[in-house]
């Protein structure tokens, strides 16, 4: 049985005779209630937060499939009909500037696999401290289901994260607080469906009647998972995660500098110590810029047009007790491991000469450090969307650029990125994320998206921050569908052209996800 439905687009290509006929073979698959079109129902997909016209990145349909067999079959009518699908698992991606993934840029009106209704776990293991998830799980889900079925593990997510998605953070590369917090690290066998439609169970997974998919990674020949990440090569229906295992003590602390120039030797000092795993998680340095929005309007010291003037910065750090970089770290262990290394870290702070340290029971009750000590054991709230107030129109993307976790480098990327976003009239509000070697440079470029000059801007600024450090040589890690054409090229042709050679060989109609990560046939 069929419903009337009400097209207003149809994908690139399509005629709308022909969709309408894939439209009828995916209600008869996902039944009626499960195929959305018409702007009424379309309308909470189709909002970004990218400076672009939502219009260009709207989809055509919403299919809401139940399983597994479901996404085969809509991957099969995808390519019977040349309709292109992009796939999302929760669509809560808003640091990276959309609401729901519709389209990459060239590539309008694809329709969208919403998995809200996939949304099992499927398997946790206490003892291994393993989970297997179907991408509509939210990480809030899975941290009620570890709560309730008293499992003392924890779960690394990242911030803002309640109503976002293990699977499709992971599929991002994402990364959390937690010593699990480098997510794909700790993500352990995968089920896919191939643009043909055909299922792929990775490494272990393939074995029938194994019980080792979710603790082996790497199976027999080549390594596979990868290449699903960050690609359009497949569609990710499960994937296995390592959880940690709750440590008997955590002890969150928090580090004020007072300079921005403080920088450089704030990660000279961090990075032994994190390469030495006495600070186990991904250590967080915040900019006052990134630190204010949670907690205060921007109208409290500036309330004018461009950039906040950096006497305002200074008088609103003094009086709300920022540092101009904030660093948040934990340890975890037992009572008697913390202790050690708790005289590790307050010697290599003293031995600097700068920097006050403070504990939990320092800041009790204070924001944001409540909200970090949450963060760096699992816990999440919906704190960070601060920021998207801070400027106020609606209007968001995240710079990301790597660089190597060394002072010079880190000062230099800072210098740089805060001169263009200042001469473009947007703020500094950037944080550093560090991993073993390397770190994860976010920044946010808020914007008022309902001000045609201020999106034009974003644009052009968003624009010259990715070719100026392409120029010095750094490189984003993620992006959102607006850009991902222009950071594609920073890794170079031959990268773009084997990524190419794998999509024709997997998906030669260019059926999933066409111009993600900027990948065609």
């Amino acid at each position: 049985m069929t419903t009337q439905l009400d097209i207003t687009l149809t994908p690139d290509g399509v005629t709308l005779e022909r969709f309408m006929q894939a439209l009828a073979r995916f209600q008869a698959v996902v039944g009626p209630d499960n195929v959305l079109t018409g702007e009424d129902r379309l309308t909470p997909y189709r909002k970004t937060m990218m400076p672009v016209a939502d219009e260009d990145y709207a989809m055509s349909a919403v299919l809401q499939p139940t399983g597994v067999e479901q996404v085969q079959e809509i991957v099969r009518i995808c390519n019977d009909f040349g309709v292109p699908v992009w796939p999302t698992s929760t669509g809560r991606n808003f640091g990276y500037g959309t609401y729901a993934h519709g389209n990459a840029r060239g590539h309008r009106h694809q329709v969208v696999i919403d998995f809200r209704h996939m949304n099992r776990i499927l398997a946790v293991d206490a003892e291994l401290g393993t989970a297997l998830l179907e991408p509509g799980v939210t990480y809030q889900q899975l941290v009620d289901y570890l709560e309730e079925n008293d499992i003392p593990l924890w779960v690394s997510c990242p911030a803002p994260s309640a109503i976002a998605s293990p699977v499709g953070n992971t599929l991002d590369r994402g990364v959390g607080y937690t010593p699990y917090g480098e997510h794909f690290m700790m993500q352990c066998g995968m089920e896919v469906v191939l643009p043909n439609g055909d299922l792929l169970r990775t490494a272990m997974g393939g074995v029938e009647g194994s019980n080792s998919w979710q603790v082996f990674k790497w199976g027999y020949g080549p390594y596979l998972d990868g290449i699903f990440t960050q690609s359009n090569y497949g569609i990710v229906t499960k994937m296995g995660l390592w959880l940690m295992p709750k440590p008997p003590a955590y002890k969150p602390f928090y580090i004020r500098f007072r300079d921005d120039d403080d920088i450089a030797e704030i990660v000279d000092m961090m990075r032994p110590l994190r390469m030495a795993n006495i600070i186990p998680n991904a250590v967080v340095f915040a900019h006052a810029l990134w630190e204010a929005p949670a907690v205060i309007p921007r109208s409290k010291y500036y309330d004018g047009p461009g950039a906040m003037p950096q006497a305002d910065i200074e008088r609103m750090k003094e009086a709300e007790g920022f540092g101009a970089w904030n660093v948040y770290a934990a340890l975890y262990g037992t009572p008697e491991q913390i202790e050690v290394n708790w005289k590790i870290v307050t010697d290599a702070v003293r031995a600097l000469g700068k920097g006050e340290i403070f504990t939990q029971e320092d800041m009790a009750g204070t924001e944001p450090f409540e909200y970090r000590a949450a963060l760096m054991r699992g816990g999440m709230n919906l704190q960070e969307f601060g920021l998207y107030r801070w400027r106020g129109g609606g209007g968001s993307m995240w710079f990301a650029p790597v660089t190597v976790a060394k002072g010079s480098e880190t000062l230099k990327q800072t210098r740089m990125a805060m001169e263009i976003l200042n001469r473009w009239g947007f703020d500094y509000c950037g944080e550093y994320i560090v991993g073993m070697r390397d770190m994860h440079h976010v920044i946010d470029l808020l914007f008022d998206k309902t001000d045609p000059e201020d999106t034009s801007n974003a644009h052009a600024c968003m624009t010259e921050l990715i070719e100026t450090f392409r120029q010095h040589g750094y490189a984003v890690y993620r992006t959102n569908n607006a850009f991902m054409d222009q950071v594609a090229e920073c890794y170079g042709p031959v990268q773009r052209r084997v990524n190419q050679t794998l999509k024709r060989a997997l998906d030669p109609k260019g059926i999933i996800a066409p111009g993600k990560s900027g990948i065609t046939v």
